[in-house]
């Protein structure tokens, strides 16, 4: 057998993907802050670039093309009664099909109110409304570790002390707890393990009281024992924290000594005390999330959806400076670099443009789809899937993926991430629609919210109850949905709130 080499030729198609096409991909799934960080850089590198005004992106400008995203036609996001219907009561869609390749149980914490600060403007850096005003950054209060270091020499006198003092400070958590391994400083800065002790101790007279802790139930001692609660009964209801988060009040009442009455009480005191006191020094203020998308009720029915103009970056190409540079332009270089620079500036202002159509082509079908939400709250939220949407919009799912992703939705019921409209469906026990997994959760939520707390609801009750409205749902189901949201089983509820009663 002999070895040849020969020569052919064969024809073949695939997909290749242009560093602008990929791009281009990327600022599809791009959130606000991103995308606004990545036209500023834009900016910055391309002399051709500018960031127009928006009295400038209302005007005719001469010497630029501006990406009018402001401008929308209102009447491409509106549809009902106030607006020219097709005949699936939809507005007619004039746009060309957008092409795919562009591509806790002891101390509960707080629900959070996802309405709340919803606002229709964005607040921007040097505005002194971002930061509460002049006076406000004149009061700003000191953060945890500033706060230890002021009082750190009242209680520390020696030089060497203080060091380790200082140390600990930085080593400590936001939420006051110091959780490092003592011997692991001690090796680090080359002193016996008993100094480190010692000298936490010290600290841990700080205000507030419980900094320094190591763990929660050393951090609720420290307060106990300030208040002079630390008895016998106590400690031994410190030192099994784990029976009371399990709600074993019977197990805590033969190991405290104590009747039901007295067990009670001093678990009153442990939810008064605060699990993480260096938390009221926290300096970082809640980020308001700024919706990308405004749907709200016409007057007549339907509902208008649009896109939040101050969230969507306005640029300018300078066609008239490109002009005067492509005039003095004397080398091939000087020419290629205004050529590659007017190329990427015209790139960018349509790739700018296409993606905010198509957020708003994704939002109105989603607002299509799931309107009964709109008008009757969660319990008629419907199963949806990315591939549903595509279908409709003439999308590939990968792109309505990533624009869905960290994306924002304010409607009247409140601002939710587009992801949020994507649920599974559980099947109806009468063969009817199916009902969206999220709904069913909302409804065991109610369900146990309004059980009677002498008669918990099993998650056998609750498949009962839920297949007697209609809904057929497995209990390891209603389990799983349980335990996501938080919720504890039927036997630590009937603990709860018999110990709450």
């Amino acid at each position: 057998m002999s070895l040849s080499q020969r020569l052919d030729l064969r024809l073949g198609q695939h997909l290749v993907l242009t560093p602008q096409l990929q791009q281009a991909i990327k600022l599809l799934q791009m959130a606000n802050l991103e995308l606004e960080g990545f036209v500023a850089a834009e900016i910055e590198r391309n002399p051709l670039l500018e960031e127009a005004s928006p009295q400038e992106e209302s005007a005719d400008v001469q010497n630029g093309e501006a990406v009018s995203l402001s401008g929308f036609d209102s009447e491409s996001g509106i549809y009902g009664a106030d607006a020219g219907l097709s005949g699936d009561g939809m507005v007619a869609d004039g746009d060309a099909p957008l092409d795919a390749e562009f591509e806790g149980n002891v101390f509960d914490d707080a629900p959070v109110d996802t309405t709340a600060g919803v606002t229709g403007h964005r607040l921007r850096a040097g505005d002194d409304s971002a930061d509460g005003g002049f006076e406000s950054r004149l009061s700003e209060s000191p953060d945890l570790r500033e706060h230890l270091r002021r009082q750190m020499p009242l209680v520390v006198s020696s030089n060497g002390d203080r060091l380790i003092a200082s140390h600990l400070i930085d080593l400590v958590e936001e939420s006051g707890y110091l959780t490092v391994d003592p011997g692991e400083i001690a090796e680090r800065l080359g002193v016996p393990v008993e100094e480190i002790e010692r000298v936490r101790r010290m600290l841990q007279s700080l205000e507030p009281t419980g900094v320094f802790a190591a763990s929660l139930a050393e951090c609720l001692a420290l307060q106990l024992v300030e208040r002079d609660r630390f008895d016998p009964a106590m400690q031994a209801l410190i030192a099994n924290l784990d029976l009371l988060a399990r709600r074993d009040l019977a197990a805590l009442e033969r190991l405290c000594g104590v009747d039901s009455a007295d067990l009670a009480e001093m678990i009153a005191e442990i939810r008064a005390l605060d699990p993480r006191p260096g938390l009221a020094f926290s300096t970082e203020s809640p980020q308001t999330v700024i919706p990308d998308v405004f749907v709200t009720r016409l007057p007549r029915g339907g509902w208008a959806v649009e896109l939040n103009s101050e969230t969507l970056p306005r640029v300018l190409v300078n066609e008239r400076y490109y002009s005067e540079l492509s005039a003095r332009a004397a080398t091939r270089e000087e020419k290629h670099f205004l050529s590659e620079c007017m190329s990427n500036a015209n790139w960018l202002v349509r790739a700018l443009d296409q993606r905010a159509r198509t957020i708003l082509k994704v939002s109105r079908e989603i607002v299509r789809q799931q309107e009964a939400f709109l008008d009757h709250g969660i319990r008629r939220l419907r199963p949806l899937t990315l591939r549903d949407i595509a279908d409709v919009i003439g999308m590939h799912e990968s792109t309505v993926s990533r624009v869905t992703s960290n994306k924002y939705m304010a409607t009247p019921r409140g601002v939710f991430e587009l992801k949020y409209f994507f649920t599974s469906a559980i099947a109806s026990a009468e063969g009817g629609e199916a009902i969206s997994s999220e709904a069913v959760r909302e409804r065991i939520r109610a369900l146990i919210d309004a059980e009677d707390p002498k008669d918990i609801l099993s998650d056998d009750r609750l498949v009962a109850l839920l297949r007697a409205e209609g809904i057929d749902i497995a209990r390891r189901t209603v389990a799983k949905y349980r335990e996501a949201m938080r919720i504890p089983s039927s036997v630590q509820r009937r603990r709860e709130k018999r110990m709450m009663a």
